[in-house]
């Protein structure tokens, strides 16, 4: 689904953002301009459900609740439909866009996150478009981290694991098909018990 990612074959090492460092990047964004309000509408979505980047730009306005907090994954990873929450921030900033974007003249027939300039209204947002505006977006908010979609989808696991949230709620959340998947997908964030086991060690 969707144009491959920008990283050209190169493995980075997954650095989660903190909830501070997501606040820092939304507030980057302009809240005034049309661009500024959609991208943080993206962010909101990515990191607010933990959707893939080609399942966000899929969505369409019947797919989001933003009252309810839920979210319809038409199509997944593996073809799969799925609903799954959204938190109160990222439906806020969701909801801040679909105003914004019944005033540009986009409907219900075409994606939430469609372009809108004269000659392309209603086209879907091209993934690579949204990588390297969030990767501008990053640098602008004076974010050391690599920013890119599934990052934040990254985050949002991290942020879980780290509030205590049982395993098997982010794994649901997250759509992985089994916990084994989910654990490894934590501990590859943050090995936090083997850590914890080696700073507490005295030799």
């Amino acid at each position: 689904m969707g144009s491959p990612p920008t990283n050209a074959g190169r493995t980075f090492v997954p650095e989660p953002l903190t909830e501070d460092e997501i606040g820092q990047l939304v507030a980057a964004a302009s809240n005034r301009s049309s661009s500024g309000i959609r991208l943080r509408a993206i962010i909101g979505v990515l990191y607010g459900s933990g959707l893939r980047i080609a399942e966000t730009l899929a969505l369409y306005p019947r797919d989001a609740d933003t009252q309810g907090g839920t979210v319809r994954v038409r199509v997944g990873k593996g073809g799969k439909t799925a609903t799954v929450g959204l938190d109160p921030s990222g439906a806020a900033l969701l909801d801040r866009w679909l105003d914004r974007r019944r005033q540009l003249g986009l409907t219900g027939r075409h994606p939430i996150f469609a372009q809108y300039s004269a000659e392309r209204v209603g086209r879907p947002l091209d993934p690579r478009y949204v990588r390297a505006a969030l990767a501008r977006l990053g640098e602008k908010a004076g974010i050391d981290k690599r920013v890119h979609p599934h990052g934040l989808r990254h985050s949002l696991a991290f942020g879980l694991a780290q509030s205590g949230v049982p395993m098997h709620v982010i794994q649901g959340q997250l759509r992985h098909g089994s916990l084994a998947t989910t654990d490894r997908y934590i501990r590859h964030l943050h090995p936090g018990d083997v850590i914890d086991v080696m700073r507490g060690r005295t030799w």
